[in-house]
């Protein structure tokens, strides 16, 4: 028989705090009406990219590819990944000043990502980067080169965070926590987005539907978190438990007022930067005047 339902095709990246998040989604924990959902699990930079033809209904993106992406689609208050004085890591062989890396090579895991945003406000823009598939990065920076290229540090994200000293790699900066001391904000990573031309009741009910899969997760908490277990490469129970409680908490139910101050400042200072070519005043699902 067949499913006559809408279709919503998600797209989240293949880490825990994601599958976290879309557990009762993924696995039908939660009734869905009249919206049926199909999963893509592509990497962050894969889904930035994707998301300019518009192709996924309800996509993870990062708040830095948001900002060329406002005219197809509006970002979801739920769903959101903010480092609350943490987040993306530079990572080296050896500890050395920050200013020394100004003019390095670093391994980056994609220039629509935050992660790079942060880091070209942080370091400045002379550094040279090379692009690399984020679960590479860690084994690049530690062997010194990727395809026959010198590599000075690598930008790490996701689960690297918390297992780079397995490497014996050494901290440079935290760039959620150098912009918290920039601007006293935490730093909002990536976002859930929801297509623009779905119209405004079906982004409303999809957004709802969204929030109430989080709120499932948190509120059974071993059941979800054991399937998260599945898509944490290196990581233990204790890790993966710690690693979601880093991306998946009060903020991801509600940016909130200063969690949408703080995508809006992002993109303001990345404008600043000249890294985001336009100014872009940041738009929510159901959030009047924005």
């Amino acid at each position: 028989m067949n499913d006559t339902r809408q279709l919503i095709r998600v797209g989240h990246s293949p880490d825990p705090d994601d599958a976290f998040m879309f557990f009762a989604l993924a696995k039908d924990r939660i009734p869905t009406g009249e919206y049926r959902f199909e999963h893509e699990l592509v990497d962050i930079e894969t889904l930035n990219r994707r998301a300019f033809s518009g192709e996924l209904e309800l996509t993870a993106v990062s708040v830095h590819a948001y900002a060329h992406l406002s005219d197809q689609y509006v970002l979801c208050n739920s769903g959101a990944s903010m480092g609350d004085r943490y987040g993306p890591m530079l990572v080296a062989r050896s500890k050395r000043p920050l200013a020394d890396f100004s003019r390095a090579t670093i391994a980056v895991p994609g220039t629509l990502t935050t992660a790079f945003l942060v880091l070209r406000m942080c370091l400045g823009p002379d550094f040279q980067h090379v692009v690399v598939p984020f679960d590479e990065i860690l084994d690049v920076v530690a062997a010194g080169s990727y395809e026959g290229t010198t590599i000075d540090a690598g930008l790490i994200i996701h689960e690297g965070q918390l297992t780079y000293g397995q490497q014996d790699l050494e901290l440079i900066v935290d760039t959620g926590q150098w912009w918290f001391d920039e601007t006293g904000l935490p730093l909002p990573l990536g976002a859930n987005a929801l297509r623009k031309d779905l119209g405004p009741e079906t982004i409303c009910e999809v957004h709802r539907l969204l929030l109430a899969s989080i709120r499932y997760a948190l509120e059974h908490r071993e059941e979800a978190l054991s399937y998260a277990l599945g898509f944490g490469r290196g990581l233990n129970h204790a890790k993966a438990d710690q690693f979601v409680e880093m991306y998946v908490n009060d903020w991801t139910l509600d940016f909130g007022p200063r969690g949408r101050k703080a995508v809006a400042e992002l993109l303001t200072r990345g404008h600043r930067a000249g890294v985001i070519p336009e100014l872009i005043e940041p738009e929510f699902v159901g959030v009047p005047g924005s």
